[in-house]
Formats: structure tokens, sequence, C-alpha cells
């Protein structure tokens, strides 16, 4: 069984965020690593001078976003982090099938006693989510982008 291609263009999709040459953070995961994960997240973002409240927002959708790496992408993903003067970006990939709706978590999930939350609450605690795929159309790389001292990110459609 082969999988359907998934869309690397097209309606809807954004192309992806550069990544600059000095990465703050730069981690491997797997489900075991989870615990090193956020506690590598704390440290620094201490060094990144971030609002207590953005801190937060940080480690939860850090940990959304590695949990559906692991759970989805094959048991392993890397995390990359890094700010400039307005922006912290918190980047998730993985090898696995890829992402086919690059507005998937735009909307709560139909059935709230169940799954599929992550990518929804990712939304609902920073500015944008932008969901890309690799050239084959597999292997996800989920960016946030929170906006730090009150600035909105100007990648952002909404002003939340």
């Amino acid at each position: 069984m082969t999988r359907p291609e998934l869309p690397v263009t097209g309606p809807g999709l954004r192309p992806p965020v550069e990544a600059p040459e000095v990465i703050t953070v730069d981690q491997l995961f797997d489900a075991d690593g989870l615990y090193a994960l956020r506690a590598t997240l704390v440290a620094h973002a201490a060094r990144l001078d971030l609002p207590e409240e953005k801190v937060d927002h940080l480690l939860i959708v850090a940990n959304e976003l590695a949990t559906n790496a692991i759970r989805h992408g094959g048991g392993t993903g890397r995390l990359r982090l890094w700010r400039d003067a307005t922006t912290l970006y918190c980047r998730v990939s993985d090898h696995g099938p890829g992402i086919a709706d690059p507005n998937a978590g735009a909307t709560p999930p139909a059935q709230p006693d169940t799954g599929g939350h992550g990518l929804w609450i990712c939304r609902q605690l920073c500015d944008d989510l932008i969901i890309t795929n690799a050239d084959d159309g597999h292997g996800p790389t989920v960016t946030a982008l929170i906006g730090v001292d009150g600035q909105s990110t100007p990648h952002s459609g909404d002003p939340r």
C-alpha cells in the first residue's frame, strides 16, 4: 500500500520560515526524552529573557508538537528553537507521513473527549503555526511563532 502524495505547494500552503545560522536549541527527542527536552527549553527560555507567560506557552506548544511527532512520526523528532527581535520560533520535524491539511488544528476537534487537540491547542497559544511537508510530501515540519514583548508576529494573519 502506498501513501498518497501530500501537497508541498498550493492553496493554503505557505513557504517555511527560514531558520537562522544560530539556533538556540537543536535537539533530537523520543518518548523517553520529553522530560529532558522540556528541561532544556526552560533553561534556554531563561537565557532568551522571555516573559513567564510566553515560557508557559512555549512549553505547552513544544510538548504538543513533540508528542505528535512521537505518535505520528515514527517515535522520534527534532526540535529547533530560536528568537529574533519580536518572535520566538519553535520548529518540530519528524519522518512521519506528513500532514495533508496545512490548516490542521484551525478549528476545535468535533469530539471534545477524543484525541486530536494538539495542533488546535498550539494554534490557541501562538500567533501562527506553519505546517509544511518535505518535497516528497512526507516528513512534516511544524513551526510555531510566538510573539514576544507584546508583539504579534509579522507572519500571522490573526491578530490574537
